[in-house]
């Protein structure tokens, strides 16, 4: 196989492959697979990605999962002087690093992800309003934590300059909002400028589901 083909459309960390992809101005084949479909329990879809995830890249003879994967993936084999998702400087690829953990564990996996199962799909895991109480207070802390790293009015997480962790931010901000989550108002501010960047249109609509 040559060239990067994507699988993967119309959710939230699917939307964090094609941005990173756009971001960075690559050509790419979208294979516009739906979570829930009976195209992901398919011999197809199953010899690509046995788990029946999305999203999964494949680059040449390399397939990679998990969304933060394929984001630091593309950004640390596709950046370039022009278009750059992850910093060369130590300190800074250490406070990407460090970003990327904490939305990837305490935002999404923690706290986010027991709504997106026990509010959003209550017929598959059943509810939950105990846990679901918890994970909206867990959080509430972690992202008023999170919003005094901004206040040194900084652009972007790292800076000045847009990186993948404001993608992976991004995605998590905007499913907190879904779920009637009140963001702090540095991330409201955050979120504008996001909306700012050019490949953020770019990218939605190459994850919108047609």
């Amino acid at each position: 196989m040559t060239g990067l083909v994507l699988w993967g459309v119309g959710t939230s960390r699917t939307l964090r492959a094609h941005w990173a992809l756009c971001f960075l101005g690559l050509e790419y084949e979208t294979r516009a697979i739906q979570t829930r479909t009976p195209a992901m329990e398919g011999q197809e879809y199953r010899s690509v990605n046995p788990r029946g995830k999305v999203p999964t890249l494949q680059d040449g003879d390399l397939t990679l999962t998990e969304s933060p994967a394929i984001v630091t993936y593309l950004a640390e084999n596709y950046s370039g002087p022009e278009r750059s998702l992850i910093p060369s400087r130590k300190s800074s690829r250490a406070e990407y690093f460090e970003w990327l953990s904490f939305i990837a564990m305490e935002l999404d996996a923690t706290s986010l992800y027991v709504l997106r199962r026990h509010e959003g799909l209550p017929d598959i895991y059943g509810p939950a309003p105990e846990a679901c109480e918890v994970a909206r207070s867990y959080f509430d802390r972690m992202i008023k934590a999170a919003a005094l790293r901004l206040e040194d009015r900084r652009r972007y997480l790292l800076g000045d300059n847009f990186s993948g962790v404001d993608i992976l931010m991004t995605t998590c901000l905007d499913w907190a909002v879904r779920y009637g989550i009140t963001l702090p108002q540095s991330f409201t501010s955050y979120r504008s400028r996001i909306d700012e960047e050019p490949s953020t249109a770019i990218a939605f609509a190459a994850n919108a589901v047609r």
